[in-house]
């Protein structure tokens, strides 16, 4: 009796050719899966990364299906597979990823698994109010839920990074837990002597400074002003502590009215003694600095220069001098440009101008 596998055998032939194509279709699907799992993913058409989001909660499942139908992988069950044959999947984390054009299964498994999320940010600029930072957050569409309003001047003003979907509340306590870092911080190396008892006095004072001058190398020097009069016992005289209750921070879009300057508030410098009643925005570390480490001057006024700085005087008549220069830039302004609307009283309209600190010794 032959053997099937002895040639002469009648059906040699046949068998033959069925095990040389099992081994064929084992071995190609040994490649394809090998490629599957190991190989290179989809290319993009310009080579850039795929942005996929997972939401919080999401499942294996879940992220694998989001994968597939962003074109990341190319099997949502090869990416399920590969993710609890290598124990990744109980690592897995929510968040926004960028995934390499070509990436393949154990690169994005462990990308996910490391949670290498892509990091989006949001700008608090300085001198922004309390008010001003909740419309910020709840601008970004990015960013999910309701905000409690914050005390003024408790925010630090930075760029800060989130998740696409975090919710605004934890971004808001990331900047209340800056602002307090940072006046902890500086309030250790302030100057010895200032007329500040407290940090919060010194946020307070800092707050006015930030809305007095955005511009860096005047900072120091009008702090100086601010704690000489303090120092003096005389009224801080401060604009925007006028505007403040008004507007609680939004521009105030005209110049302060007789009425509003006379009006007695617990913000109005022009009206009582010492610092207002709370900070009247949120400063950031260069305006925080300056108050605890003013310069060393003996000036008591400045007034607007018509370029966005200030004339700064030791004496009031010099300040008179100066008051005088800004009124004819004023005049110069208003005769091209009429950019200040009149009040149906002219008394009420009376408009006092920046930083005039008219008040003498």
């Amino acid at each position: 009796m032959l053997s099937y596998f002895s040639k002469d055998h009648p059906l040699f032939k046949p068998l033959a050719g069925l095990i040389s194509g099992l081994v064929i279709v084992i071995f190609g699907l040994g490649l394809y899966s090998y490629s599957l799992f190991f190989g290179a993913g989809p290319n993009t058409a310009d080579n850039k990364p795929r942005e996929v989001y997972f939401p919080a909660g999401s499942s294996v499942s879940a992220i694998g299906k989001a994968l597939k139908k962003s074109g990341a992988i190319r099997s949502d069950l090869a990416f399920k597979i590969m993710a609890k044959l290598s124990g990744q999947e109980r690592r897995f984390q929510s968040g926004t990823y960028l995934i390499p054009s070509g990436a393949s299964l154990p690169v994005v498994v462990k990308m996910i698994a490391e949670g290498k999320v892509l990091q989006l940010t949001i700008t608090l600029p300085e001198g922004r109010s309390a008010v001003q930072a909740v419309k910020i957050l709840m601008a970004n569409k990015d960013l999910s839920g309701e905000l409690v309003m914050p005390e003024e001047g408790s925010l630090l003003p930075e760029t800060y990074t989130y998740q696409r979907g975090e919710a605004r509340q934890a971004v808001m306590d990331r900047m209340k837990d800056a602002g307090t870092k940072a006046l902890d911080e500086l309030w250790e190396s302030r100057a010895p002597d200032l007329p500040i008892k407290n940090k919060y006095e010194a946020l307070i004072l800092a707050s006015v400074i930030e809305k007095e001058t955005g511009i860096n190398d005047e900072r120091e020097r009008v702090a100086a002003v601010f704690v000489n009069r303090l120092r003096k016992g005389m009224r801080l005289e401060s604009d925007p502590t006028v505007i403040y209750p008004i507007t609680r921070g939004e521009p105030l879009g005209r110049g302060i009215r007789r009425s509003e300057l006379d009006n007695e508030t617990p913000w109005n410098t022009y009206k009582i003694f010492g610092l207002p009643k709370t900070p009247i925005t949120n400063p950031g570390k260069a305006a925080i600095k300056a108050t605890l480490n003013p310069a060393k001057t003996d000036e008591y006024f400045f007034v607007a220069d018509g370029t966005g700085g200030h004339i700064f005087a030791k004496t009031y008549e010099e300040h008179l001098m100066n008051v005088a220069q800004w009124r004819q830039i004023e005049r110069a302004e208003k005769s091209n440009n009429s950019q200040f609307s009149e009040s149906s009283s002219s008394a009420d309209s009376a408009q006092i101008m920046p930083h005039t600190r008219s008040t003498p010794f």
